[in-house]
């Protein structure tokens, strides 16, 4: 038993940097806490009503406490006030759940709770379930009180993690499995292509949407834990670096999409028959096989922040470009030898190495430099004319 706790309590530590193991740590300690509070300032036998706000109020990041905590706190505010006008009213009959569900859902429009108008119900019906007694039911408003201070005080004191990291394993990742699609597509080329391993290919590609909705999700995250945060300087680069970089790799995963559809049709007309001649197929390997390095290398500059690294990073990326250029050039001239002696499919041969071109062309570090001084200037012209009177202190604090 104690060996097994143990492990268990390792395995935690050893976690403890992921965002689903600090959310469960930190909502455990302030709804604990809140609820410790509540039994001294409440009459109430069991104030769980203090432990359920400080649950609803704490978030991972500052920023999406102090955005969302206060209409978290409208909302269970609002569901208590109707609970007590019911309860000293109706009481609990399946028809007074009924129009207090309704009446919520109703007001929650009005009280500027957006995305928690279920939490204005699901407050009242839990409060309606335990109180029947109007000044019991002014109780729950002192706890709700009471916890949703102590959610906004513990994640205001106890500042939350930055999440850079956690976006940056996921940016890493991404690149590497686009990395692994374009060995294998480059290993194909050697040999008669069917068209549904082809076609595969192609749907291995597609998936790459999703892989590119769960990156986006964590650097949302990361951006949010950067917001108002005093631990980060340079909060701004460090979230326009991310996500420019995502971008960046989410177009070329489009292009590797189209890249894999123009393979396929290639397979589909040259059906039985190697797609290219050794010398091209080679060539060609040996292409997708340096633009597939390029990607990681593109996202382990975008992912790094150490300034030694990062120089580093960029020199390595550097070098790969010019590398994958060259190989660019020489398979060129290989398939123009080949459309001038059939010149059939001459325009897949073409698009194969228009997609190589876009791939590169997005991640040339000059084109980079270009889109992240873009969008440091939108993001400041846009924060000035939201603000004008607070962008030179927003400057101050990096936010």
């Amino acid at each position: 038993m104690r060996a097994a706790l143990r492990r268990a309590v390792a395995d935690l530590w050893a976690r403890r940097r992921d965002p689903a193991v600090t959310q469960t740590v930190r909502s455990t300690a302030a709804a604990t806490i809140s609820y410790v509070v509540a039994l001294q300032l409440s009459s109430e036998a069991a104030p769980l009503t203090a432990p359920l706000t400080a649950l609803l109020v704490v978030q991972v990041t500052l920023y999406s406490t102090l955005t969302t905590g206060i209409r978290r706190v409208n909302s269970v505010v609002v569901g208590v006030i109707i609970a007590i006008a019911f309860s000293a009213l109706v009481g609990l009959t399946w028809w007074s759940l009924g129009l207090i569900i309704l009446a919520s859902l109703v007001v929650g429009r009005f009280v500027r709770v957006d995305e928690f108008v279920p939490e204005v119900a699901i407050s009242a019906m839990l409060v309606l379930g335990v109180t029947q007694v109007t000044d019991t039911a002014w109780d729950r408003v002192l706890e709700t009180l009471i916890g949703a201070v102590v959610g906004l005080t513990f994640n205001t004191v106890l500042v939350p993690p930055v999440w850079v990291g956690t976006a940056g394993e996921s940016i890493e990742d991404l690149a590497r499995r686009m990395r692994r699609l374009m060995l294998g597509i480059g290993e194909e080329l050697t040999s008669p292509v069917p068209v549904d391993r082809a076609a595969a290919r192609l749907y291995e590609a597609r998936r790459l949407d999703n892989d590119v909705a769960d990156v986006d999700a964590a650097l949302r995250q990361a951006e949010d834990s950067l917001r108002l945060n005093p631990r980060v300087k340079e909060g701004v680069l460090h979230r326009i670096v991310l996500r420019t970089g995502l971008d960046t790799l989410e177009i070329c995963a489009v292009v590797l999409r189209v890249l894999a559809r123009t393979l396929t049709d290639l397979a589909r007309e040259r059906r039985g028959t190697e797609l290219f001649p050794k010398d091209v197929a080679l060539a060609l390997e040996d292409l997708l096989d340096r633009v597939a390095d390029t990607l990681v290398s593109f996202a382990v500059l975008v992912s790094t922040h150490v300034s030694a690294d990062a120089d580093a990073a960029e020199e390595r990326l550097a070098g790969e470009l010019r590398a994958a250029r060259a190989v660019r050039d020489h398979a060129a001239e290989l398939l123009l030898q080949v459309v001038q002696r059939d010149p059939r499919e001459w325009q897949l041969y073409g698009a194969l190495l228009a997609e190589v071109d876009r791939i590169l062309d997005e991640l040339d570090l000059d084109h980079r430099s270009r889109r992240l001084m873009e969008e440091l200037d939108r993001h400041s012209r846009e924060r000035a004319e939201r603000r004008p009177r607070l962008s030179a202190f927003y400057d101050r604090l990096g936010v």
